[in-house]
């Protein structure tokens, strides 16, 4: 008679996964896949690409079928540890079989393309032509759950370590040390599995100044109070959002600010770029400052994708019903479903079938444009007039939600 292995604790997946980060983010800067300045800067990008990265090493470094990560051994006279998926925690279990879904696609890539791979990871271009088109989808899939890690509080609290350990790691020739100016996002009251209990909201103090905007600035203070009122709207007529908020209160904050850049994008952008606030008022890109127009143009882009994506559904669901077939579900309920609940909650085991395998592919446009909402939320949640607010905003939301 067989017994089911025993469950790795939390802890000790946090803590391998930390030591390989660190070693992931090193390997990249001696390939120059990430600059040191990228690495002391608070791009919020980085925030994904680091924990991205981190899945593609380990992918390379799995020896196992089904696959298996190797963990770092506390001293040399432990034994040696597998995580899979027998053992792997359940908070970490989505991620994981997101990630071992990926393992064979990975291995099998020659490496002048897994070089690539890695490149995409790190938002650089591939250098070989013509690009295979397989990357694009594993990159969005490793980057997805890099997204769900970057909001884990376990994470946000370490990761200016990980950073720092990177750039320290062979200095080189120069005495200047840079120093990673990452700071965490506030923390938020109430147990869940994204935050420990118990906690008061804390604000984490900044010496420097914000490298975007000031916080009395007009255009910023413009969309931050669309994208809020657009929240309160959000959060009422979402009673999933709500409930989520009494168990897992930073994992529904965040969803609901990505459905809030989603609503925005689509029902309070032009055609043209400008954005229809509060009791009509507009703001132009022509009024926009250059530092805050990329926040202003992604957000019309996913406006026009949400669109474009409705259209051709609509088209394909005609045709299916005029072939007699059952059209397949809609790209953007895809989409709505991965903000609220992630990118791996509709995976029950870690080997595919044909037909799933299938359907993840025809599907893979709808994980690529969810990553493009959350990471300008995450791009919107790092400028410091947001952050500083978040914490009022939260209480708020919490009133809404009990």
């Amino acid at each position: 008679m067989t017994f089911p292995e025993e469950k790795l604790s939390e802890q000790d997946v946090q803590d391998s996964f930390h030591s390989y980060l660190k070693s992931s983010l090193t390997q990249a800067k001696i390939e120059h896949l990430l600059e040191p300045e990228i690495l002391a800067s608070a791009e919020a990008d980085l925030m994904i690409t680091g924990p991205a990265l981190c899945l593609y090493f380990a992918a390379l470094r799995s020896t196992t079928i089904p696959p298996s990560v190797p963990l770092p051994r506390a001293n040399k006279s432990s034994p040696p540890r597998q995580l899979s998926e027998e053992n792997c925690p359940s908070a970490f279990l989505s991620f994981f079989r997101v990630w071992a879904s990926n393992v064979n696609k990975i291995q099998g890539l020659e490496p002048n393309l897994q070089h690539d791979l890695a490149r995409i990871i790190c938002d650089l271009p591939p250098l070989v032509r013509p690009t295979n088109p397989a990357l694009s989808g594993i990159s969005a899939d490793l980057r997805a759950v890099a997204i769900e890690i970057s909001q884990r509080r376990s994470f946000q609290d370490r990761y200016a370590s990980d950073l720092q350990a990177a750039l320290d790691a062979g200095g080189g020739s120069s005495s200047l040390k840079v120093k990673a100016s990452f700071v965490p996002p506030p923390l938020y009251d109430g147990p869940g599995p994204s935050s420990p209990g118990g906690k008061s909201p804390t604000s984490p103090t900044s010496s420097r100044p914000s490298k975007l905007f000031s916080s009395d600035s007009p255009a910023i203070e413009f969309i931050r109070e669309t994208l809020y009122a657009a929240l309160a709207d959000v959060l009422e007529r979402m009673p999933s959002l709500r409930r989520l908020l009494k168990w897992d209160p930073p994992r529904a904050y965040f969803a609901s600010v990505a459905f809030a850049v989603l609503d925005v994008a689509t029902t309070a952008v032009t055609p043209e770029g400008t954005i229809i606030g509060i009791l009509g008022r507009e703001f132009t890109l022509a009024e926009c400052p250059d530092e805050l127009k990329p926040l202003m143009v992604e957000l019309a882009a996913i406006g026009r994708t949400a669109k474009q994506m409705m259209e051709e559904d609509d088209l394909h669901a005609a045709q299916c019903l005029q072939n007699g077939e059952q059209a397949p579900e809609p790209r953007l309920d895809r989409v709505r479903k991965m903000l609220e609940r992630g990118v791996g909650y509709d995976r029950t085991q870690c080997p595919e079938d044909e037909e799933s395998e299938r359907r993840r592919s025809i599907e893979g446009r709808a994980v690529v444009f969810t990553n493009r909402i959350n990471a300008l939320c995450l791009g919107i949640l790092q400028i410091e007039s947001f952050r500083e607010r978040q914490t009022q905003v939260f209480g708020i939301l919490g009133a809404i939600g009990s």
